[in-house]
């Protein structure tokens, strides 16, 4: 059964419903998704906050060696995932070194074996995997399968967005998931404000979202050494 987790507060909240407001003439209708714009109204996610609730959770299963696997560097919810997994590690009072970074030029399951791949062929092997995606997650965990390796006993791996094959993988993903369906409904909303606002001076709002871990069997070991 899965066990889902709330990660953490907002970041970016301005008051208690979630919304930060800012000053913009309507210039028309349009809702940024997890992309905010100055001019417009947007919802997003807070990454930063995903990122640590992931890497907490790892910290709490034992874990005091995680790999990072990344995407391509010019990608902001990549760097903030990597910020948050790197909060969580300095909060727990561990070193930076504790968080092991290895990039990937893509945000793919190819990717994933790839950094599979490397993580087998490090002189000190990690105890547990961040993915920054759960495309790439899915490819770490066929890489390690196929090396003989078990997880979680062997290694634990994390993924985030929560796909809907995490769930069903050869062992199943804890995830970070976003929660899609709140991101539409608010972006409905604002559209419909901003709608019907009309051609009055109408001020933009940014709703920032908080992700959840959603706990599976792929973490639920701790680490044997």
């Amino acid at each position: 059964m899965d066990r889902v987790a709330a990660a953490g507060h907002t970041a970016h909240r301005a008051d208690p419903g979630g919304r930060t407001p800012g000053p913009g003439s309507r210039t028309g209708s349009r809702i940024g998704i997890n992309a905010p714009e100055p001019a417009a109204c947007s919802v997003g996610i807070d990454d930063v906050v995903g990122g640590q609730a992931a890497a907490r959770h790892l910290i709490e299963q034992g874990h005091r060696s995680i790999a990072y696997v990344s995407g391509p560097g010019g990608l902001q919810q990549v760097r903030d995932r990597r910020r948050g997994a790197l909060d969580a590690v300095r909060a727990a009072g561990l070193p930076s070194t504790a968080l092991r970074e290895l990039p990937c030029s893509a945000l793919t399951v190819g990717a994933g074996r790839d950094a599979g791949q490397r993580i087998l062929g490090l002189p000190q092997r990690p105890t547990a995997v961040f993915c920054a995606n759960d495309l790439l997650a899915l490819g770490v965990l066929q890489a390690l399968y196929e090396a003989g390796l078990r997880v979680p006993d062997d290694i634990a791996v994390v993924g985030y967005d929560d796909i809907e094959f995490a769930a069903s993988a050869v062992v199943p993903l804890t995830s970070v998931r976003r929660p899609a369906v709140a991101m539409g409904r608010q972006a409905g909303r604002l559209l419909i404000e901003e709608t019907a606002a009309g051609g009055s001076l109408h001020e933009h709002t940014h709703v920032v979202l908080r992700p959840e871990l959603v706990v599976r069997r792929s973490t639920m070991a701790a680490p044997a050494r």
